[in-house]
């Protein structure tokens, strides 16, 4: 048995062998958790700070600032004074002490359909600020033991995707209750404006994330739609803020009307963009597509956020020219010239990371640690025996850094300095054990974000259809108990969950949604027409269907697809027909058992593209499953990503005009550039040909 410390407990010397601020916060929460009396100052200064402290100011200083830290955990400290003393505020005479059952998380034990949904919600926050709270949050439960070891149901993964590096800041800014700026685009006026508000709440509706808050430079609440956004969101330093009592995102949310309906005439490429054209309405007695030269049809469609169509129609470039409204038409040129902008910019050099990814969160602090350390503590003694690299694996860190971890942990204990004053933790075999616990056995509450993640999460699923692989009543009684259970664990933590109003992941396509999740459980093919937006293309197949998975209420099935022989993804609002084809599937492949489902799956016959995203696109590198990222210092990001269509790549950057460019290689960057240019050529053409 190899133990990860053989020395006597000496605290004078623990301090030369480590002085991290870590370590420093853990024992100085381990001495006051175990102390029924309390803890002077002296004590505290001679066992705990050591040599951190050059004198008493030093020290007064120090500590006042990790009490605060402690309290940032949910661990108040108390103070209790001696009424014999000779003053109330006599510091010889104050004595310290947290309560055994401060912060920490009450019982909470889930059934397995319970574990089962909760997971789900979990994982609907996938790569948003909100995904590593509900992670934690996760962690926490089954850290206590009362989370039940499951899988997630095979048929079916629904996620959301929020709306980029603007929510992740947003949410930050929520739970520090700091004001935020940004530049915006506003509807009454048609022009970009700083705006500095107080943040209140986040929420989606109409298929679009919302910011609600106070805009102190109009002295009024006002809603902003996160699209709108033209920079980064930055915290205004130095400032704060309290919600309104009582506030809720979803109520707010709810009192909004939707946009009226308008419409655009368009004029679009012969024989082309099929999707839009299924969506062209007859305005009067006209037909629903005319022809107003001998290239192009002209065509009207309906909408209601001109910001959102723009996007659309930006993506199809010279294809499609809008005619009017003004404003559609000046948010698609907006678009395509900022893409060409941005193309035109200063490059900065490209060097990539050796393999893989880079992190982009912020750098990992003591709190940050010492948060982990709390979570692992009672996840060692729930869990006895784990191998080492399992336990790092289940918190995401290498094996390296929980060793580090482990060090610190084996170093901390009581002031007193006997062996049976600090934690105790070995291993054999690579099995890790702790024997003693020093009362930190149970895991904190659930912080503010933790209980959002979770209790938004489980609200979103609460309209989705039967899970595959569940019985059908099971989900909805598993979800109203579990939801119950987590409220309760939350307490005040639960007061940002109404801040946070998810929409709902129910499927649009119910009707597809139901045959597929019971051809997934009865084991049959599917065969479907289904337009290809990319091929522009309505294509016949036979699929054996694995798996429905969802980003935001856009839902996608994976399946087997026979004619192409491979895996393929296919959205359900473009499927065009479906059912059972009276064949059982053929087993040629099965599920991925990694989650997320990925939209795309590489191969070596992809292009691998060089890009670079500003810091409202670097959610991009996610979306796009990035081989190799790397940081820039304007917070933008350097992406290597693989594509398995060029052709596809102009649209890309044109949909997402100014937040992405392509660096290489440089032929697929110049027909790029060339594609945009066609398409802002055909709008200069177009300007003294507006219907109106």
């Amino acid at each position: 048995m190899t133990r990860l410390a053989a020395f006597p407990p000496d605290f004078s010397n623990v301090a030369t062998v480590s002085a991290s601020r870590t370590e420093r916060l853990l024992n100085l929460l381990l001495a006051l958790l175990n102390t029924k009396v309390g803890l002077p100052r002296s004590v505290l200064r001679e066992k705990v700070y050591h040599d951190s402290a050059e004198n008493d100011v030093a020290f007064g200083r120090m500590f006042e600032r990790d009490k605060v830290d402690l309290k940032q955990f949910g661990f108040e400290i108390e103070t209790l004074t001696d009424p014999r003393s000779f003053g109330a505020d006599d510091p010889a005479s104050t004595r310290y002490r947290i309560g055994k059952d401060s912060n920490r998380l009450p019982e909470v034990n889930l059934t397995p359909a319970e574990s089962t949904v909760l997971l789900l919600a979990a994982q609907l926050w996938e790569r948003a600020a909100l995904g590593t709270a509900a992670a934690n949050a996760v962690r926490k439960l089954q850290a206590a033991g009362g989370f039940t070891d499951v899988d997630l149901p095979a048929g079916v993964q629904p996620r959301i995707k929020p709306a980029g590096q603007a929510f992740d800041d947003v949410v930050a800014a929520m739970h520090g209750r700091h004001p935020v700026r940004f530049g915006y685009l506003a509807v009454s006026t048609g022009r970009e404006e700083v705006r500095e508000v107080e943040p209140w709440g986040l929420g989606s509706r109409f298929a679009q994330w919302y910011l609600v808050g106070f805009d102190r430079g109009r002295g009024a609440k006002r809603l902003f739609r996160l699209s709108r956004m033209t920079t980064a969101v930055t915290v205004v330093t130095g400032g704060s803020f309290e919600p309104p009592a009582g506030f809720n995102a979803r109520a707010e949310l709810d009192a909004l009307n939707e946009l009226p309906i308008q419409r655009a005439i368009l004029d679009v490429d012969r024989g082309r963009l099929l999707a839009l054209r299924k969506r062209a309405v007859r305005p009067g007695s006209t037909p629903a597509i005319s022809d107003p030269d001998g290239d192009r049809d002209r065509i009207v469609v309906e909408f209601r956020d001109p910001e959102q169509l723009a996007e659309e129609l930006a993506s199809y470039g010279p294809h499609a020219v809008v005619i009017e409204p003004a404003e559609l038409r000046s948010a698609v040129v907006r678009r395509l010239k900022a893409a060409l902008d941005f193309d035109a910019a200063p490059e900065p050099p490209v060097i990539f990371p050796e393999a893989g990814p880079t992190p982009r969160a912020r750098k990992r602090t003591s709190e940050d640690q010492l948060a982990r350390m709390l979570q692992l503590v009672p996840f060692l003694v729930h869990h006895q025996g784990l191998h080492i690299q399992e336990v790092a694996d289940h918190f995401g860190i290498s094996r390296k850094a929980l060793i580090d971890d482990l060090k610190i942990l084996i170093c901390s204990g009581l002031p007193e300095g006997y062996p049976d004053d600090l934690l105790d933790i070995q291993w054999e075999n690579d099995h890790v054990y702790i024997s003693e616990h020093l009362d930190l056995n149970r895991p904190v509450r659930f912080s503010e974000d933790e209980a959002a993640a979770l209790l938004t999460g489980l609200a979103m699923l609460g309209d989705l259809p039967a899970l595959a692989g569940m019985p059908e009543d099971e989900p909805g009684s598993a979800l109203e108990s579990v939801t119950i259970k987590l409220t309760g664990a939350a307490g005040q933590a639960g007061r940002l969950a109404g801040s946070v109003a998810g929409q709902s992941v129910a499927p649009e396509q119910s009707q597809a949604f139901a045959t597929i999740t019971r051809a997934i459980r009865d084991g049959e093919q599917l065969r479907l027409r289904y337009l290809s937006l990319q091929r522009d293309e309505v294509s016949e197949r036979d699929v054996d269907p694995l798996r429905l998975f969802s980003l935001d209420n856009t839902w996608y099935f994976e399946a087997y697809c026979h004619s192409k022989e491979g895996l393929r993804n296919f959205r359900l609002d473009r499927v065009e027909s479906l059912e059972p084809n009276g064949r059982p599937v053929s087993g040629t492949v099965t599920a991925p058992d990694a989650f997320p489902a990925r939209l795309y799956t590489p191969s070596d016959d992809d292009v691998l593209v060089v890009l670079q995203l500003t810091r409202q696109g670097v959610g991009l590198a996610d979306d796009y499953y990035a081989e190799r990222t790397a940081q820039l210092a304007d917070g933008g990001l350097l992406a290597e990503v693989r594509f398995g269509s060029a052709e596809w790549l102009p649209m890309f950057v044109s949909q997402h005009g100014g937040s992405v460019r392509i660096l290489a290689p440089g032929a697929l960057r110049q027909a790029t550039r060339a594609w945009i240019n066609e398409a802002l050529a055909g709008y200069d053409s177009s300007s003294a040909g507006r219907a109106g």
